[in-house]
């Protein structure tokens, strides 16, 4: 169903040969929602957002921001939509000999010609509001700093900072606190739900973690086997909800962070066939 704001997802399809990554995925995510897509390794999350974004392309389905169709662009459409959907990865993918500053402002790219960036002659402009999008995160005394000589959480705070200086509407996290202790994951969470409530921006995350899930997100989307499971609020994801997720997984996650819900709360989860 088309929608005339937010993020519509009809029939996501990614098959690598006869493999199904993403299967048949369906939905709308209105402006502003910050969602949790959980699920084991292997679910089809990390691919889900890839397609999104454009760095994979779907075998079948459509991408609608807006009401404006992203998959099948080329060019300026597509380079401008990279701009407006910005990615946070789990690895930072910072350039370490540069400080903090011109890490940052490597997200004004595509508002800045090449061979200033080359020079490091960024505008006034351009300078202020990497120093004002670090200041929001409580970064910009680091602005000088080596990137390579930050710790792990530091370095993604750098990250999401340089995703805000696009000027992004939505932002696409493929699991950023999966290599972070406890501390730096919650300092990141924290990072990612004030760019969501203070500035209105559509945040989609993909966790492991079901204590962050719950804590943080408006709405969960469960995959297993490339399919979506589960879509609902967070309270309705059921100890039996988990297992079906996490499969063998699920001891552990269950016994290490959630404190199981009742069976019988919440959305039941639909079988999952398996892709023959």
């Amino acid at each position: 169903m088309l929608v005339s704001e937010g993020l519509v997802l009809e029939g996501l399809t990614k098959a690598y040969g006869k493999t199904r990554a993403v299967h048949d995925v369906s939905l709308t995510i209105p402006a502003g929602q910050f969602v949790g897509v959980i699920g084991r390794s292997g679910a089809g999350k990390s691919t889900l957002l890839r397609m999104i974004n454009r760095l994979g392309e779907p075998t079948q389905g459509r991408v609608l921001w807006h009401g404006a169709e992203v998959t099948g662009t080329s060019g300026r459409k597509l380079r401008d939509w990279r701009r407006r959907c910005a990615m946070i990865f789990q690895q930072f993918n910072l350039v370490g000999r540069l400080d903090v500053l011109n890490n940052v402002l490597l997200g004004r790219l595509a508002y800045t010609p090449f061979w200033r960036a080359a020079l490091k002659a960024w505008p006034l402009e351009d300078r202020s509001l990497a120093l004002a999008a670090l200041d929001q995160l409580d970064m910009a005394i680091l602005a000088p700093r080596r990137a390579d000589n930050l710790s792990g959480g530091q370095q993604q705070r750098v990250a999401i900072c340089r995703a805000l200086v696009q000027e992004p509407e939505i932002v696409l996290a493929d699991e950023p606190v999966a290599s972070l202790d406890p501390r730096n994951a919650k300092i990141v969470m924290d990072a990612l739900q004030r760019i969501n409530r203070h500035f209105g921006l559509t945040v989609l995350c993909n966790l492991h973690s079901l204590d962050l899930a719950r804590t943080y997100c408006d709405r969960l989307v469960g995959m297993a086997a490339g399919r979506v499971v589960f879509d609902d609020v967070p309270a309705a994801l059921t100890d039996r909800v988990t297992r079906e997720l996490y499969g063998m997984e699920a001891n552990e996650v269950i016994g290490a962070e959630v404190t199981a819900i009742p069976d019988g709360v919440g959305s039941a989860v639909a079988s999952v066939p398996v892709d023959a």
